[in-house]
């Protein structure tokens, strides 16, 4: 039995062997499904007017939920979340708000004070922190004052309106700590920071997916699940597929009043018709803030329950609440007690311990709670993303037929997308969608610190439910088909070096990695290769920035804007791959070939790079303004430095150039491929030795 430093590292073990399912469970609720993509069913493809804020409360979702540093399974089957009120919010802080992109002087921009404090890669121990306005949200002044202002104007923001004035808050502190792959602890604390007593109800609610609305085909879309209550601290809830749950309330030290409705649209509210059920999924904010009795199911059954509890939290003093979620085979005799506090205790310190074993010795105490924040942040942003495009597009059997427009609309092109997994997210309310660039700088950390998943991750886009047919990559749920830079091959290989010593390496994945890269290439060579040199362009992003040039479409001014660098390290890691899963026989040989190409190309395309700056052709980063030049023709258009220098005009071609396309710099790959730019001949060859 391999040995493992940490307990954290033998989970990791346990659950990459499938020994234990120690990751079916985490944070992987989005923190905004409203607004999105793929719950956007209009006409026009305006998603955040289709689906705003306003209607998250009161309407189910097709694809996917959302909540306030929620819990779910990988599947997002089983949610839980807390809800809050503090007596003045025209309804209850059940989810973060934002203004969207229209709305937003900058685009769409979250209006809270949250922050992802801890998590280990299983998800083992998780913290989080929500700074609670013991004052009226103010929801309304946001989208206003945002609005109004220019893009030259700096945001407005919560701390501007003044809702945290004399320290009248809450700091409400969640977390989650792992007893078994099933077995679920949480800890909620809230800590009173005004000057006065205040009330606070705190609503920790627990529901299904829907599922059963739609009439979809999909898996997971026949059996409605249910939750029924079970004595007077706890409930159960039953999925067929994933089993039965029994959520607990520690009920010892405050009065607990379990409320229970089905999580579906109230139709009445929103759209003016009668409502098939008579408890919606907004039951909650009419009980709560309204006052509403019947509002909830007198039965104490359905698809969607809360634990009600409404505090009084003395000026400087702090509330903490205990509940459980457990799988009823695994459940313990006791819930709560000296035990739920010593496994707190012990999963904090085995975070610790992870976190000690992988910061850096030499860093300073500030530094070290610096990248322990920030990777917490990465495993907080993992999230159940689930967006079929065929079945978006077409609508489903019991719900209105969407409108004929969507079949010519966004993600045609893309019908055998199906997604239904925890993705690594940019951030899980301004970008809770996937976007495969980011994604591949995310995997970097995030292989020495759990390389099955970065591996994972970087694997699912080249499968053939995420990868085009003619090989490209999707992109983001907004245009699947735009062009991003193709930094997945410089992700695999850094990611193949990074998550294991010389001589343990994954070959598999890379080899395996390297076929599907190479019709990715392929589509590159044919959609993006004006010139046929093997090195192509395009894309609208630079390597680690946007542009002021989309370099996919036309100049205003006629011609194109180019910079190859980030695509030569395409290349160059295509060749290296190629060697590299040659040299293990894992995909032969023939995996050098394509590689070898790019190689000459780019020795071809260096040399002429190394001229153009002699002669003043090429700006500080390397990109070209090339627009046609009438009386030239259009094959020798004249160059012009993006950095605002034109070159002279004796100096403006080659002759050897004469009639083709200028080469880009691989300089502006410098910072992203480390010592790819300016490497020693001689530590090359030493490192290639080493491989």
């Amino acid at each position: 039995m391999p040995s493992h430093p940490t307990a954290e590292h033998h989970r990791l073990h346990q659950d990459q062997t499938r020994e234990r399912n120690w990751k079916r469970w985490g944070p992987y609720l989005a923190e905004r499904q409203w607004g999105t993509v793929r719950e956007d069913y209009s006409a026009d493809g305006s998603a955040w007017t289709y689906f705003p804020h306003d209607h998250a409360r009161s309407r189910a979702y097709r694809w996917g939920e959302d909540g306030l540093f929620g819990w779910t399974d990988r599947q997002c089957r089983l949610c839980f979340s807390i809800a809050l009120w503090n007596g003045r919010d025209p309804f209850l802080k059940e989810r973060l708000f934002g203004v969207t992109g229209p709305e937003g002087n900058h685009g769409e921009d979250v209006k809270e004070c949250y922050y992802y404090l801890d998590s280990t890669p299983t998800h083992s121990y998780v913290r989080g922190l929500y700074k609670y306005p013991q004052v009226e949200y103010p929801y309304a002044r946001l989208v206003e004052e945002n609005r109004r202002r220019t893009r030259a104007e700096r945001e407005f923001e919560l701390t501007d309106a003044g809702v945290f004035d004399d320290g009248r808050y809450f700091d409400v502190q969640i977390e989650y700590a792992k007893a078994g792959p099933e077995d679920v602890l949480v800890r909620v604390t809230i800590a009173n920071r005004g000057p006065d007593d205040a009330e606070i109800a705190l609503l920790p609610q627990l529901w299904f997916r829907n599922t059963w609305s739609w009439g979809c085909t999909q898996e997971g879309c026949a059996v409605r699940p249910w939750i029924q209550r079970g004595g007077a601290a706890h409930v159960f809830a039953e999925d067929p597929r994933l089993g039965r749950y029994r959520f607990v309330v520690d009920d010892r030290d405050v009065d607990v009043e379990w409320l229970f409705t089905e999580n579906e649209t109230n139709v009445e509210r929103l759209f003016g018709a009668a409502n098939p059920s008579p408890h919606t999924k907004d039951a909650f904010h009419a009980y709560v803030v309204d006052g509403r009795k019947d509002a909830v199911n007198p039965k104490g059954r359905g698809t969607k329950c809360g634990a009600l509890v409404r505090l009084v939290v003395e000026a400087g003093r702090e509330r903490v609440l205990r509940l459980r979620l457990v799988a009823e085979r695994e459940a313990p005799r006791t819930a709560f007690g000296r035990a739920f506090e010593e496994l707190f205790a012990e999963r904090e310190q085995e975070a610790r311990e992870w976190y000690q074993h992988h910061l850096p010795e030499h860093a300073s105490p500030e530094e070290r709670e610096v990248m322990r924040q920030a990777w917490a942040g990465l495993f907080w942003s993992k999230q159940f993303y689930h967006y079929v495009v065929d079945a978006w597009i077409e609508g489903d059997p019991e719900q209105p037929a969407p409108p004929a427009e969507r079949k010519a609309g966004r993600n045609k092109d893309w019908l055998h997308v199906y997604n239904r997994d925890v993705i690594s997210m940019p951030d899980k309310w301004e970008y809770p969608w996937f976007a495969a660039w980011d994604l591949a700088f995310h995997t970097i950390p995030l292989a020495r610190l759990d390389p099955a998943f970065a591996k994972g991750q970087l694997e699912l886009f080249l499968r053939e439910w995420y990868m085009h047919p003619n090989g490209q990559i999707p992109a983001y749920e907004w245009a699947f088909s735009d062009v991003n830079p193709p930094v997945h091959a410089w992700a695999v290989w850094r990611v193949y070096k990074k998550s294991a010593p010389a001589g343990k390496r994954d070959r598999r994945f890379l080899a395996s990695s390297f076929q599907k890269l190479l019709l990715n290439f392929t589509w590159w060579v044919n959609r993006k290769d004006a010139s046929g040199k093997n090195v192509f362009q395009g894309g609208f992003l630079g390597l680690d920035n946007i542009g002021v040039f989309d370099r996919s479409r036309p100049l205003p001014t006629g011609g194109h804007a180019r910079a190859g660098g980030r695509h030569r390290v395409d290349g160059v890691l295509l060749r290296d791959d190629a060697v590299d899963g040659a040299r293990a026989r894992a995909g032969g040989p023939e995996l050098r070939g394509h590689g070898v190409q790019v190689l000459r190309a780019l020795r071809a395309h260096r040399r002429r790079d190394e001229h153009a700056r002699r002669h003043g052709a090429l700006g500080r980063r390397g990109r070209l303004l090339l627009r046609p030049d009438p009386a030239r023709g259009p094959e020798a258009p004249p160059q012009v430095a993006l950095d605002g220098r034109a070159p002279p005009a004796d100096r403006r071609r080659d002759p050897r150039e004469r009639g083709r396309r200028a080469p880009a710099r691989l300089q502006e790959a410098h910072g992203v491929v480390p010592g790819e730019r300016a490497r020693p001949r001689a530590a090359r060859a030493e490192r290639r030795a080493r491989r």
